[in-house]
C-alpha cells in the first residue's frame, strides 16, 4: 500500500486482531494511525455524529455548515477526509453532496481498540 493511502475500515479487522491480543505489525501500525487521524479531530468526530442523527442519517453539506460553525469549503474538507477513510458515502444530487454513515465503520475500529 503507497504511503500516505489510507486502510479501508472495512479492512481493518481483516488484517489485525485487536491491539490488546497481538503485536501489530509496523505496516498495519502506520495503515491504522492514518485512518485514526481521520476521525482525530472535533470537527470530524461532530460531523459523524451529525450526519448520522440526521433525519433518514443522512445530511447535505448545506445541513451541516450552519450548525458546526465553519465555512462551506472547510466543512467539504472534512467530509471528503471522512469519506476517503471510509467513515462516510458521498451521493451527488444537483449541486449538493450527501452524506451517509458507512454501516459498521466505527465497529472495526472499536473492534480494534477492544481489550477483552
Amino acid at each position: 500500500m503507497p504511503v500516505g493511502e489510507l486502510l479501508p475500515v472495512r479492512d481493518l479487522q481483516a488484517c489485525c486482531a485487536p491491539l490488546t491480543r497481538e503485536p501489530i505489525a509496523q505496516d498495519n501500525a502506520e495503515s491504522l494511525a492514518r485512518t485514526l487521524r481521520a476521525l482525530a479531530d472535533p470537527a470530524r468526530l461532530r460531523l459523524i455524529s451529525m450526519v448520522s442523527a440526521h433525519e433518514g442519517g443522512e445530511a447535505c453539506v448545506c445541513d451541516l455548515t450552519e450548525p458546526l460553525g465553519l465555512s462551506q469549503p472547510t466543512v467539504s474538507h472534512h467530509l471528503r477526509v471522512l469519506a476517503e477513510a471510509g467513515f462516510l458515502t458521498r451521493s451527488k444530487r444537483g449541486t449538493w453532496a450527501y452524506y451517509r454513515l458507512v454501516p459498521g465503520s466505527l465497529d472495526g475500529i472499536a473492534g480494534l481498540l477492544a481489550t477483552v
